[in-house]
């Protein structure tokens, strides 16, 4: 089944079990869906979506950083549940020590005098950006750049 239409069907029994903040978190990713949608003047396909609810993850996460900063506990609660309605919909995410051979890997193919951080993640980005979130590849690729030097 598509994430859109898992997220219709979630949709439907937050409507039943009136649960607002589900029902409002679901219904602004199927909005994010349309702009994107429309931005793309195509329709989107499972990565498109995938990546539209990590980009709405990603957004979430910030907000808490953000609230808690703030001293506003009760929005960060808010924005803690959102992501974690979001989260529950996207795949899987591997582990650092998962990804770490993956880096190994790349880091090697590089040779000695580019191995830096941005050629580093430059090489490993479009391999692992759909099982990995952004910031536990670049504290991977950090360590194994520190291990390496």
């Amino acid at each position: 089944m598509a994430l859109k239409d898992t997220i219709s069907a979630e949709l439907k029994e937050a409507m039943k079990a009136r649960d607002q903040v589900r029902l409002d978190t679901l219904r602004s990713a199927l909005s994010a869906f349309s702009y994107r949608k429309i931005e793309a003047g195509r329709e989107l396909d499972e990565s498109d979506q995938i990546e539209v609810v990590r980009r709405l993850v990603k957004q979430r996460t910030d907000s808490i950083t953000e609230f808690d900063r703030g001293n506003r506990p009760e929005l960060a609660a808010k924005e803690q549940r959102e992501r974690d309605i979001l989260s529950a919909l996207l795949p899987a995410q591997k582990s650092a020590d998962d990804i770490r051979p993956a880096v190994r890997a790349a880091l090697q193919a590089l040779p000695p005098a580019q191995r830096n951080q941005g050629a580093a993640m430059k090489a490993v980005m479009p391999q692992l950006r759909a099982e990995a979130d952004g910031a536990t590849i670049r504290d991977v690729v950090l360590e194994e750049l520190r291990a390496l030097a």
